[in-house]
């Protein structure tokens, strides 16, 4: 009898255990290196084919006011992996660093939980996580693919799986975008560039990458459905920071840190939802815990749920910040800056304002001069007008290289490519002082070092992993070797020169 009942108990153990875990949904995370906010065709791009972007879009959740925690790689990833500001990840807060393994990602959290996870290719990184004690990368056990993954877990199992392309991160291959068919002419160039076909050309070999990332994740949702767990799956789509040119990656303009984004959950997400309050890649976490019917205590982003439930939430701005990106300073140095964006104004302050905010005129450690912004024929351009400003026009050199003031402000709706600085008009000073306390507040609040040292010297003495020295470029060289080669016509073999 004894055994009868031992047996039936574990029957009913092991039946509400597997029905427990198939209420659980899986996660999948698609992110891309280096996409900027509104390049999509959901967003209105006229060029750029996003097909899977957008189906995720009608079938789910838009997001207009999207921002990542910091524009650059390894403090983003960190901060969408454990949900906390950079600055609350200590060395997590620098590109390069050691992972902060002392606190729970969701991915450890769902895995203890009986989760099966993984990633592929870009997870959190580039950097060092090994030091920190992990034998996997912090976004899961690394496979091959996302099918190897799926022939491998436990049948019913719940996953999360974290697939990071490294597309649209440079160095791209010139021309692949116009011998795609992309139209020159089409390109709607920032305003903060120079306005010619050899920008307009690299802008086209970017989106070349954006769509291939995006049939990528086209390729993974059909597996999904394949296997019937598509509408059971949390499917994000989204990317680390902004686009690899001047004054977007590394910087808190809208560029640098308002990311496309759509998440699909049909059991909680109605589908063609439009969602223009302000999210922080902080929120992705703790969103995740929540789903899985779990619970964390380290995290200091906001659930997403009670958004999608039409619940009132603190979202009429967000918080933005940078440390160290690459080691282009000498002395290792970081740039600090912290920033409040709402619907109206972007608030920045630079910390030190003495320091370059794209990196040494010459090479220091890498990349090679002004380091921070990745080498392009861009940026190239824009170096070779130093000194050579138009009337009429922007001072193209200053806003990508040269220094900025400890306050800037912007009004967004009027200049959304953030050219003229307001912090200095009188007009404006009521709005400064109030967006500059709520800046310092939120600083207090979330434990930033530099709330009350805003000097501090933490960050720039955090270890750069790599050991590598890029010697300076001879721009010029590279802007006379650059040809814009079409498919066809009369420049079709000896390609059009940028000068």
């Amino acid at each position: 009898m004894k055994h009868h009942s031992l047996s039936l108990f574990l029957l009913f153990f092991f039946y509400f255990s597997a029905k427990s875990q198939e209420n659980k949904p899986n996660i999948l995370f698609l992110i891309a290196d280096d996409w900027s906010f509104p390049h999509a065709g959901i967003y209105g791009d006229p060029i750029v084919r996003t097909p899977t972007f957008d189906r995720l879009a009608a079938e789910g959740a838009l997001f207009t006011n999207a921002y990542t925690a910091s524009p650059s790689c390894s403090p983003s990833r960190a901060a969408v992996l454990l949900g906390r500001y950079p600055h609350q990840n200590e060395d997590g807060g620098n590109l390069w660093s050691e992972f902060p393994a002392q606190y729970p990602s969701y991915v450890s959290i769902l895995e203890k939980a009986g989760y099966s996870t993984g990633s592929t290719r870009k997870g959190w990184g580039p950097g060092d996580f090994k030091v920190s004690g992990l034998d996997n990368n912090p976004a899961g056990k690394s496979y091959e693919d996302f099918k190897t993954f799926l022939s491998q877990k436990e049948k019913d199992q719940p996953f999360t799986f974290w697939f990071g392309s490294t597309d649209p991160h440079r160095t791209y291959v010139t021309n692949t975008g116009i011998q795609t068919g992309m139209s020159l002419e089409d390109v709607q160039v920032p305003g903060f560039f120079p306005d010619n076909d050899c920008v307009r050309n690299d802008i086209l070999d970017y989106y070349f990458e954006i769509e291939r990332f995006d049939r990528e994740c086209g390729q993974l949702i059909k597996m999904l459905e394949e296997i019937g767990e598509l509408d059971n799956t949390i499917i994000v789509m989204t990317s680390d920071n902004g686009m690899p040119f001047p004054r977007a990656k590394a910087n808190l303009y809208d560029y640098g840190t308002r990311m496309p984004l759509v998440i699909r959950y049909p059991k909680k997400i109605k589908p063609g939802t439009i969602i223009n309050d302000f999210v922080n890649f902080v929120d992705f976490a703790p969103s995740f815990v929540e789903a899985a019917g779990l619970q964390q205590e380290t995290m200091s982003g906001q659930s997403l749920w009670p958004l999608f439930a039409g619940e009132k939430q603190d979202r009429e701005q967000v918080y933005l910040e940078r440390e160290r990106h690459a080691n282009v300073r000498k002395g290792d140095l970081s740039y600090p800056i912290r920033a409040i964006r709402d619907h109206k104004y972007l608030y920045i302050r630079n910390m030190m304002p003495e320091r370059n905010p794209a990196g040494d005129p010459t090479v220091h450690q890498s990349v090679g001069q002004y380091g921070d912004i990745d080498n392009s024929i861009t940026k190239f351009l824009i170096m070779n007008m130093e000194g050579k400003s138009i009337a009429g026009q922007p001072d193209y050199f200053k806003l990508a290289f040269e220094k900025r003031p400890e306050e800037e402000l912007y009004d967004v709706v009027t200049d959304p490519f953030q050219l003229n600085n307001l912090a200095n008009d009188k007009s404006f000073e009521m709005v400064k002082m109030s967006m500059r306390e709520k800046l310092q507040q939120w600083m207090e609040n979330t434990g930033d070092l530099r709330a009350s040292d805003p000097r501090s010297l933490y960050w720039d003495n955090v270890r750069y992993t790599p050991d590598y020295q890029f010697q300076d470029y001879d721009f010029l060289e590279k802007i006379n070797d650059y040809r814009i080669v079409p498919p066809f016509g009369k420049y079709s073999r000896e390609g059009i020169p940028c000068l």
